[in-house]
């Protein structure tokens, strides 16, 4: 089979599945291993596909925003972990900003009994962290329906009044040249400011989110530690800039 053949059926598999395995791709296309490797480097420089551990996924869009509910769905046993260790950092006594984010919607469980004051702009987290008992303050303003983010004018002056131990936000896409990124530029101004107003900040990722590309920029790398389960093949590049915090099953 020649190479651009190979290609656009290794796309059309990925593009159906959205996810697949190398092991998958070797019996769609009758080709080696090595040779598929060799094809994924060659798709993803090209911007085609982007390569995971054991295979490779479709790239999001830019502007392409998943729901809530969409999010909660993916990647459920990693977004624990992650929220599990984050929620140790955690100190009695702490001012924290939780994000609107399915990762950080995690957290809130494992800080059950801690004496801490929470922020939020995450409408999905209110009724846990009060089931809790956690004091919490909610941002006032525009109510995001897609991800039910509080965003806009009024959330930033409001977000002003407070000064943070720590933050924890969320992310759509993490890259080396262009850090951190979120589809909606309103909701990259919160998160953005929520990290100039805290002393500690961390990003909590799965490792869905690296080499991925949102529309509105976040911060640089360096302004934020992260809390992954990612490991892969620039964990060394990514570590050089930031640092992160793994979490293994």
């Amino acid at each position: 089979m020649l190479t651009p053949e190979r290609h656009r059926l290794i796309l059309e598999t990925v593009h159906d599945h959205h996810t697949v395995k190398i092991k998958q791709l070797v019996e769609r296309t009758a080709a080696s291993e090595s040779t598929i490797r060799r094809d994924l480097d060659q798709l993803e420089q090209l911007g085609k596909l982007k390569r995971v551990h054991g295979g490779a996924s479709i790239r999001q869009r830019t502007s392409e925003e998943p729901s809530m509910g969409e999010k909660t769905t993916k990647h459920q046993q990693e977004k624990n972990m992650i929220a599990s260790l984050a929620s140790s950092l955690v100190k009695e006594g702490d001012c924290i900003f939780i994000d609107a984010g399915s990762t950080t919607y995690e957290m809130i469980s494992y800080l059950s009994g801690k004496d801490i004051t929470v922020v939020t702009n995450g409408l999905n987290h209110l009724d846990v962290l009060t089931d809790y008992s956690i004091d919490t303050y909610v941002l006032g303003g525009y109510v995001k329906q897609r991800t039910r983010a509080v965003v806009g004018t009024g959330a930033l002056k409001n977000l002003e009044q407070y000064r943070f131990d720590q933050c924890f936000l969320g992310v759509n896409g993490i890259t080396l040249e262009d850090g951190f990124t979120t589809p909606d530029p309103e909701e990259a101004a919160i998160k953005s400011l929520a990290l100039s107003l805290s002393q500690k900040r961390f990003v909590l990722a799965d490792h869905s989110k690296f080499e991925e590309v949102a529309f509105s920029k976040i911060a640089e790398l360096e302004e934020a530690n992260i809390i992954t389960n990612y490991q892969g093949i620039l964990y060394t590049s990514y570590n050089e800039k930031t640092s992160l915090k793994v979490v293994t099953t």
